[in-house]
């Protein structure tokens, strides 16, 4: 993810953070740890507070680290739009438009299929950006039911 201060604050990003997994689930490696990085001494201390809040609410221990900011390696191909990968039809479009796997990472529109087919994402959102993301009127319809059918 991309973090933009001008679209929302760290505090913001770390609420969001926070709801979005189990932070009492012990890593099974290094590779899979939950963690917060941070830039400078305000959003170290932002974190260290939202965590310790966090853990007082869930009365858990939690396993996530809060790290300074240092060099990030993009993890396997396999592991890139992972929900993506295994909704085949939606995989083997984007694939076909973006057939150079750092294309398909970075592209936009990957990503969006990528979070409505692992259940993020609002059928009102959809409805705005379906024409957008690439997709043949049949997968654009399978997506839309995929979606209305959470609600």
């Amino acid at each position: 993810m991309d973090y933009d201060p001008q679209k929302m604050s760290y505090k913001e990003l770390l609420s969001l953070f926070w709801s979005a997994h189990d932070p009492s689930k012990p890593p099974t490696s290094r590779q899979y740890m939950s963690a917060i990085l941070y830039h400078n001494e305000d959003q170290q201390h932002l974190a260290e507070a939202s965590r310790d809040e966090r853990a007082e609410e869930l009365d858990k221990d939690l396993y996530t680290e809060i790290l300074p900011v240092g060099t990030f390696t993009m993890a396997e191909d396999y592991h890139q739009k992972y929900r993506l990968r295994h909704a085949p039809s939606f995989f083997e479009e984007l694939n076909a438009i973006y057939p150079q796997a750092q294309d398909l990472v970075a592209s936009t529109a990957a990503a969006r299929v990528n979070g409505y087919v692992a259940g993020y994402g609002t059928e009102a959102q959809l409805d705005e950006e379906i024409s957008l993301l690439g997709l043949s009127p049949t997968s654009q319809e399978k997506l839309l039911q995929m979606v209305k059918g959470r609600n």
